[in-house]
């Protein structure tokens, strides 16, 4: 394969490093220990569900333990609801144990209070053991006198007051449905379950940027057991499948594995392995990819799981024959859900953007960071994903939490406000499980203050008492600034556009090739998917015609402002010789001053300036 070579960095060796200096970092904080000390859990007992609370959260996901251990510590009486019949949600049902850990511009956790917590009961470990997992989320709820935690209760239904979500109908494990009312709820669900019902606006996929119908690559899990760990730490060693790193409990890398196993189910592909050996010695492996799947559709769902189990027959038998270290392997389990990585983005009073991500920006609500790298996954067998920004940290405001048009409700979910770029990085469950520790904290001080959530967003004093109570209980949050790449260039602002709606890429090191002669088709490619994503609506209205492919001395395609020009031009439906294209371009404003002081006609464009004026046309046509 021609780009065999780049692909493979591209996909899995920047996030190699990434992983073995985050590995690296957590060995030396927290060594790996010989085993878990065990956590003092009682048996789950069906509670006696009262007819009101302070607060309901919704979902036992991570991140809804979080927000309900959060509400409870912050004396607010809390019921927290779960469908299923234990805690831990994606990690634990979905058996996604691999962390996407990430850490702060001090090189400190960039997460910490609740999910710190967390992190230590299950072993310290970047890769941990299901059971303990669940384990350590049930003594998290069970420590809490203010916390009542009610397994296999499904909700129903809502109750609104104008816009105002006042009350839940639910089922509970004994089959009785009934209404409970609370002040505040948070919605943990992983597809903001909660908040739909009470018809907060939403997006799906990729729809604020024209891409609705995207679908993401979704995973099952795979479960070996019988895997021979030495043999499996020498072929990393020994470079199998392109190499990997191993230590006691988990593996990463191998990622020729890309290209060389052939999926028997053309809607599967498998990728690079990430692997957890659990303390019975089995192992996990996120690697399997199911492509076209609707994560809102339960039919499809369950098709995706049935394709999932029978490719990953085939992939044992491939890992048999292929890589040393399975050769007795068997399969020991299928999970019982997939890894939906994507599909509600709930519309909020503040939506994160990409640029945010990309400045590392700091915002004066502030109630938690991200750091992880902004990871846009595949969408079908010949796409192989890719990294937008591997941002140094970034703030999330509390304003990212509320939704917009419904009142007494928090989303701390991976389908909070986020933009379906920036969700790319926010959406791993460390930094979800500090923003629902902060949404129980909020809502602890929103019903002292008896104030609404909108009004409390607004407030500089109650934000501060926001970031002062999560700090006293161990939050990482403070005050800060940062430099970001190309701060200060003549170019930047108008590539904002073109880094919110993912036109351009700078990968692990942030980088665009802005000293690099632009080619004609990329200047197209920059404008005809600019206008496909930013005004999707008018898309027939603007074509790209006869491109001419001009090239060097040295045979490489090149792009001259007389050439753009004449391309805009013919972009908008105007017809003209290119030798005039120059001077009507300038007058009808699609080459402005700034661009005219420093290019000419003649003059071949590098990428800085083709950004500049692709921005700069793709911001007039959207405001048009």
């Amino acid at each position: 394969m021609k780009n065999k070579g780049w692909l493979r960095w591209a996909v899995s060796g920047g996030l190699l490093i990434v992983l073995v200096v985050a590995f690296i970092f957590i060995k030396k904080i927290y060594p790996y220990p010989t085993s878990v000390a065990k956590m003092d859990v009682v048996p789950y007992e069906a509670p006696e569900i009262q007819e009101e609370y302070d607060v309901i959260v919704v979902g036992g996901e991570p991140e809804g333990v979080a927000a309900a251990v959060s509400a409870a510590r912050n004396g607010s009486k809390t019921l927290l609801i779960e469908h299923r019949d234990g805690l831990g949600g994606l990690f634990t049902y979905g058996a996604l144990n691999f962390l996407d850990v990430s850490y702060d511009k001090n090189g400190k956790w960039a997460n910490q209070g609740v999910f710190l917590e967390w992190f230590k009961l299950t072993g310290s470990r970047i890769g941990f053991d299901l059971e303990d997992a669940e384990t350590a989320f049930m003594q998290l709820v069970q420590k809490e006198e203010n916390l009542t935690l009610s397994l296999n209760t499904k909700m129903d239904d809502v109750v609104m007051k104008d816009k105002a979500l006042t009350g839940i109908v639910l089922t509970d494990e004994s089959g009785d449905q009934k209404t409970v009312s609370a002040k505040r709820f948070i919605d943990a669900t992983q597809d903001a379950d909660l908040a739909t019902a009470a018809n907060a606006p939403f997006f799906k996929g990729g729809a604020d940027i024209g891409l609705e119908d995207r679908k993401m690559a979704v995973t099952l899990m795979i479960h070996f057991s019988n895997i021979d760990w030495d043999k499996v730490q020498k072929a990393a060693k020994d470079g199998v499948f392109g190499g990997g790193e191993v230590t006691s409990n988990v593996a990463w890398g191998f990622s020729d594995l890309h290209y060389d196993y052939k999926p028997v189910n053309p809607q599967t592909r498998l990728r690079g392995l990430n692997v957890v050996r659990q303390d019975d010695g089995s192992v996990y492996i996120n690697a399997l990819q199911v492509f076209g799947i609707n994560g809102l559709d339960e039919a499809d769902k369950k098709k995706a799981i049935e394709i999932g189990k029978e490719e990953t027959k085939h992939i044992l038998k491939y890992l048999q024959k292929e890589f040393p270290g399975f050769e007795k392997a068997e399969i020991k389990s299928f999970p019982p859900e997939l890894y939906v990585r994507e599909t509600r983005h709930v519309k909020t009073e503040y939506q994160l953007p990409m640029t945010d991500i990309w400045e590392n920006k700091d915002h004066w609500d502030s109630i938690g960071f991200g750091a992880y790298p902004v990871d846009v996954q595949a969408t079908s067998p010949g796409d192989y994903g890719y990294v937008i920004s591997k941002p140094e940290q970034y703030a999330v405001p509390f304003r990212s939490l509320i939704p917009l048009e419904v009142d007494n409700l928090l989303v701390a979910s991976k389908a909070a406000g986020y933009s379906s770029i920036a969700a790319g990085s926010a959406r791993v469950v460390p930094t979800g499980m500090t923003l629902g520790e902060a949404a129980g904290a909020a809502s602890a001080i929103s019903i002292k203050n008896e104030t609404s959530f909108r009004k409390m967003s607004k407030d500089k004093e109650l934000i501060k008492t926001l970031q002062e109570t999560l700090k006293d209980k161990g939050a990482n949050l403070y005050a800060y600034e940062a430099d970001y790449p190309y701060k200060g260039e003549w170019f930047y602002e108008n590539t904002k556009p073109l880094i919110n709606y993912g036109l351009v890429v700078g990968g692990y090191t942030n980088e665009f090739p802005v000293n690099k002669p632009i080619s004609e088709l990329s200047f197209s490619n920059l404008l005809t998917n600019g206008i496909n994503r930013m005004v999707p609506e008018q898309a027939d209205q603007y074509k790209m015609k006869n491109l001419k492919r001009i090239v060097d001395e040295k045979g490489k395609e090149i792009l001259t402002g007389q050439q753009a020009a004449h391309m805009l031009l013919t972009l908008h439906g105007v017809s003209v010789s290119e030798s005039e294209a120059w001077e009507v371009a300038v007058e009808k404003g699609y080459i402005d001053d700034v661009l005219q002081k420093r290019v000419k006609p003649e003059t071949q464009l590098k990428g800085s300036e083709g950004y500049y004026l692709a921005g700069h046309v793709l911001n007039k046509i959207k405001e048009m």
